[in-house]
This record gives C-alpha cells, structure tokens and sequence, in this order.
C-alpha cells in the first residue's frame, strides 16, 4: 500500500512480553496491523488472539506502510533496519519506522541516518509502564522525531499509551528512556533499602509500605513492585537483564556526555550481583534477593 494512506497497514515487529500486549490493544483498535516474531511460539501466541501474523518479514516489509518495532536491545534493531530483508532493502520511500524498543541514544541516531539516506522517516518512541501498562494501554511513551513524523506516528501509539511525550528530534526519545531507567533502578533500590531496614528493625514490613504509601515516598516501584518484594514474587515483567542492559546504555551515555551517575553506578552493580546468582531472568523487583544475602536473612516476605 501506498506510504502516508489514510487508513495505514502496519507491520509490529516483536511479540514478546511487551510486544504481544501492545500489538493486541493496536489492533482491537481497528488498525490494520501484521505481527511479525522469529519465534514461531510468539507468532502463535499473536495468532491464538486473533491477531494476522507474518511469516515472511522482507514481504511484510514490502507491503506496510508503518514499521513498529519492540524489540530487546539495540543490535535486535539494528538487524531488521539492515537485514537482507530489512527496512533499508524491502520498505518503500516513505515510510515510517517506530522503534519502541529500548536501545543507544547513539545507535538510534546511526539508524536514523542510515533510513534519511532511503527517505524513510523516523521516530524513537520507548516506552515506561511495563507490562502492567503495556496490558492495559496506558504507557507512557517518549517520542523523538520531527513534528511531522511524531504526528504521523501519534494514531499508531495512541492505542497502546495515556501519554506520548514529543521530547524533541530523533534520539531524545532515548536519551528520555536512559534518563527514566536511572530513576526507576534507583527507585527499586530504595524500596529495597527500606524494606531491609524495616525488617532488622522489627517493622512489619506490609504496614511500612501502607505507611510509605500516604507519604512523600509514594511511587510506582513501591505501589507496584512493593507487594511482589514482600510476597517474594520472583515473576517476571520486566526482567533484570534488560534492567542490567537499560543501565549500561545510561552509563555509556553518561560517560559521552560527562555526566556523572554514581548512584546508578552502584545499583548497576547489585544487579550484576542478581545475574551472577542466576536471577537474570527474574523481574526486576527481585533485587530485593540480593538484599537477603547481605542482610543474611530473608527478608522477601514478611
């Protein structure tokens, strides 16, 4: 179909645990969207909700007029822009690609000089909210773009976010994202410090968070991840690795920019000390794992 129709066809590359929701709440809004996964069990999990599913992405490619990708880091992106049957060799002039995923500031703006080259606009969109957001279509997302573009795009994220920020050009979607995963690490850390003393100190740990919950302490990480810490729900929404991958990007990005992250430093490190005791693949609130074995204790449950 013609790039920029008034009814656009749209191809969503990447069903995983973020993807299959959004892609789901894009299509029950009347979106003509295509799913598209390497993994077979992922297209068939799309499948099984009614969504068309892909096996043939360069063709795909060929007939969409807007690319969403969401996808698990940077490289994963890089290979559908470049891939034999990527964007560059099968989207036509005009399209529009929006990355949802979370990756370099830099490799977006790599990516997006490479698709100016094939006139295929470009937005960076990532997104906040986890899965708990990405089920019930309220993420919030960052988006980086020129104006045009980020208006394009608008009525594709609309379906799956209560908020789209335009940050500015290419890349501030980024950068915002980067910005956004130092808080939210830093954040979970914080709970986890709370909880830990709370439980040498005799609190009963579900009234402190009730407690910390009217005050100036209330955040998402303690209404959300709170409850898990203290059941020692280990499940996995958005898991360590990529917690460990977002804070490498920030770090990295710190370090061009001359920015100093100390603290970001440090809970990096405590999640590198999850992943050594094979917990990568357990959702991020199961830092509070880490605290048990320093406190020697285990303080997950109250």
């Amino acid at each position: 179909m013609e790039a920029g129709a008034t009814t656009p066809v749209v191809a969503f590359i990447g069903l995983g645990v973020m993807g299959l929701p959004m892609v789901t709440n894009l299509h029950r809004s009347g979106t003509a969207v295509t799913g598209y996964d390497l993994s077979p069990a992922a297209r068939n999990a799309a499948g099984e909700r009614g969504i068309p599913v892909a096996d043939d992405l360069g063709a795909l490619l060929e007939q969409s007029d807007v690319v969403v990708t969401m996808l698990p880091n940077t490289p994963h992106v890089e290979s559908v822009v470049h891939g034999a049957d990527g964007v560059l060799a099968r989207s036509a002039p005009g399209t529009l690609m929006v990355d949802m995923s979370s990756i370099s500031p830099q490799g977006t703006l790599a990516i997006h000089s490479a698709l100016q080259e094939r006139q295929i606009r470009f937005v960076d969109a990532p997104v906040s909210g986890g899965v708990k957001g990405a089920v019930a279509g309220t993420l919030s997302v960052m988006a980086g773009g020129d104006a045009d573009s980020v208006e394009r795009a608008r009525a594709i994220l609309q379906p799956m976010s209560s908020r789209i920020t335009h940050m500015g050009p290419v890349g501030t979607g980024q950068a915002t994202k980067v910005c956004n995963q130092v808080a939210v690490a830093i954040n979970i850390q914080a709970v986890c410090e709370a909880f830990t003393l709370g439980r040498a100190l005799g609190v009963d740990l579900g009234r402190l968070r009730e407690a910390m919950m009217g005050g100036a302490t209330a955040s998402w990480v303690l209404d959300n991840l709170g409850p898990q810490m203290l059941a020692g729900d280990d499940s996995a929404g958005f898991r360590i690795v990529l917690q460990v991958k977002d804070l490498r990007l920030a770090l990295d990005a710190a370090a061009d920019a001359g920015a100093p992250l100390p603290a970001a430093s440090g809970v990096l490190n405590m999640y590198l000390e999850a992943v050594a005791h094979g917990e990568g693949g357990n959702g991020n609130q199961a830092l509070s794992r880490v605290y048990e074995r320093l406190a020697n204790r285990d303080i997950a449950r109250p």
